[in-house]
C-alpha cells in the first residue's frame, strides 16, 4: 500500500484498496493544459490554434475520429467538441496504454481543449462509451525531448507523473461533487442520481490517497466513502448515504447537508494531496492491493448497493491501477521487457472484456450490476486474476533501480 508516513499528522487508515487514474505525463510528453482541471466551454470557442497544429475532434454516439489521421510532432492543441453523444462525455489521448492528456465533463453541445508536445508515434484517440471507441493517429517528424533511457530516471519520471495525475483527479473530484451538491440542492431526483454517477469515477480512481490520511479526527476514506455498516450509524457520511438516499429512497429529502459535508471534505483532500510525493514500489503495490481489493468487493456488487453502478467503480479501479502500472512501464521494460509486455497484454485483455458491458443509456455509461450473470462475474474474476499474478512481481523487480 502507498505509504505517506513522511507527511505531518499523516497516517495509514484501516480497511481499504488503492485505486489509481489517468491524465499522465510520459517522459516525452510535455502536457501544457489537461482539460481535466477546467470547466467545459462552449464547442464554438475552445481555443484558437488552426491547421496542422490543431488536431479537431467532434464526439458523437458514433465515435471521436479527428479531422486528419497525421500530424507534425511538437505542439498540438486538441480541440474537443461534443456533438450530440449523450452517454460519451470525455476523450483521451492514449500513447500505448497511458493516458497522456484529457478533456473530461462534455456533455452535449460543450468543448473544451488541451495542449500536448507529443514526440513521433502512434497515438489512440479514446472516447469511452462510443460504437467505435478508439482511432489512431500518426505524429510525424523530429524528437522534441530525449528521453532517458536510465532505469532509475525513468521510474522517477513515472512516479512525479503519478502526482501529477494524482492532483488532476482530486481536482475534478472537487468539480464534479460541487455539482453533485448543486443537485442534491434542487428538485431534480434523476440529475442528482447522474451528477452522482458522474462523481464516482474520480474518487475511485485516488482512493489510496484519502485511505492515508486523517486531519484531525477524521478519517478521510470514511468520510468520503464508508458504506452503510462500515462506520457507527451516527457516524455515517459521504457519497454511499447519498447513494441510498437517491437510489434506495428515491428521495432528495436531507442530502442537501450531506452534500456540504462531503464537498468540505474532498477539498480537505484536495488541499492535503498537493504536495505528495510518491516510490515506484508504492505504486506497483497499491495497484495490486486495488485489484485485490476489486476481487472482494466491486466483484459481489456490494460498493454500489443501491444504485448498482458497481461496473463503474470496478473499471476506475482497473484504470487506476492501469495507469499506475503504465507509468512504471517505461522502466520496467527496461529490466524485462517480456515481462513488462506480459503485464500490459493482461490489462489490455481485461479492458476489453470490461467494453462488453458498457451501456449508452445509463449515465454510468456500464449496465447495472444486476443484469450480469454468475458467468459474467466470473469471466470477469479470471480475467482480474490473469492481472493480478504477473503484477505481484513488479515491485520486486523495480525495488532498489
Amino acid at each position: 500500500m502507498l505509504n505517506f508516513s513522511t507527511l505531518p499528522g499523516s497516517r495509514r487508515a484501516a480497511g481499504r484498496a488503492c485505486l489509481f487514474g489517468a491524465c499522465l505525463l510520459s517522459a516525452s510528453v510535455a502536457l501544457t493544459a489537461c482539460g481535466g482541471g477546467s470547466s467545459a466551454s462552449p464547442a464554438s470557442s475552445s481555443g484558437s490554434a488552426t491547421g496542422s497544429r490543431t488536431v479537431a475532434i467532434t464526439i458523437t454516439s458514433g465515435g471521436c475520429a479527428p479531422q486528419r489521421t497525421s500530424y507534425p510532432a511538437g505542439p498540438l492543441t486538441f480541440q474537443v467538441s461534443n456533438k450530440d453523444a449523450t452517454a460519451v462525455s470525455e476523450l483521451e489521448l492514449l500513447s500505448g496504454e497511458r493516458i497522456v492528456g484529457e478533456k473530461e465533463n462534455l456533455p452535449p453541445g460543450l468543448g473544451g481543449s488541451f495542449s500536448l508536445s507529443l514526440d513521433p508515434g502512434e497515438y489512440t484517440v479514446y472516447c469511452p462509451g462510443a460504437s467505435t471507441a478508439k482511432n489512431t493517429i500518426k505524429v510525424t517528424g523530429t524528437a522534441t525531448s530525449a528521453a532517458s533511457t536510465d532505469v532509475h530516471q525513468l521510474l522517477a519520471t513515472g512516479v512525479s507523473d503519478y502526482a501529477t495525475y494524482v492532483n488532476t483527479q482530486v481536482g475534478q473530484l472537487v468539480v464534479s461533487v460541487q455539482a453533485l451538491e448543486v443537485a442534491l440542492k434542487g428538485t431534480d431526483l434523476l440529475a442528482a442520481q447522474n451528477a452522482y454517477k458522474q462523481a464516482r469515477p474520480y474518487y475511485e480512481r485516488i482512493e489510496p490517497v484519502a485511505e492515508s490520511f486523517t486531519s484531525g479526527p477524521d478519517n478521510l476514506d470514511s468520510d468520503i466513502d464508508a458504506r452503510d455498516g462500515d462506520v457507527p450509524s451516527n457516524e455515517w457520511r459521504g457519497f454511499h448515504k447519498v447513494e441510498q438516499g437517491l437510489f434506495a429512497n428515491n428521495s432528495l429529502t436531507g442530502m442537501a447537508a450531506v452534500g456540504d459535508e462531503l464537498l468540505s471534505t474532498v477539498q480537505k483532500l484536495q488541499a492535503l494531496t498537493k504536495d505528495l510525493t510518491y516510490q515506484p514500489a508504492e505504486l506497483a503495490n497499491g495497484a495490486l492491493d486495488l485489484l485485490d481489493e476489486v476481487a472482494k468487493t466491486k466483484i459481489t456488487g456490494e460498493e454500489e448497493r443501491y444504485s448498482h453502478i458497481d461496473l463503474l467503480d470496478f473499471a476506475s479501479n482497473v484504470e487506476g491501477a492501469q495507469q499506475a502500472f503504465a507509468n512504471l512501464q517505461p522502466g520496467l521494460t527496461k529490466i524485462d521487457a517480456s515481462f513488462a509486455n506480459q503485464v500490459a497484454t493482461a490489462f489490455t485483455a481485461l479492458d476489453t472484456l470490461l467494453d462488453r458491458y458498457r451501456s449508452s443509456t445509463d449515465a454510468s455509461g456500464y449496465v447495472l450490476y444486476t443484469t450480469l450473470t454468475d458467468q459474467d462475474k466470473t469471466t470477469l474474476s479470471q480475467a482480474l486474476q490473469a492481472v493480478a499474478e504477473p503484477l505481484s512481481q513488479v515491485a520486486q523487480k523495480i525495488v532498489g533501480q
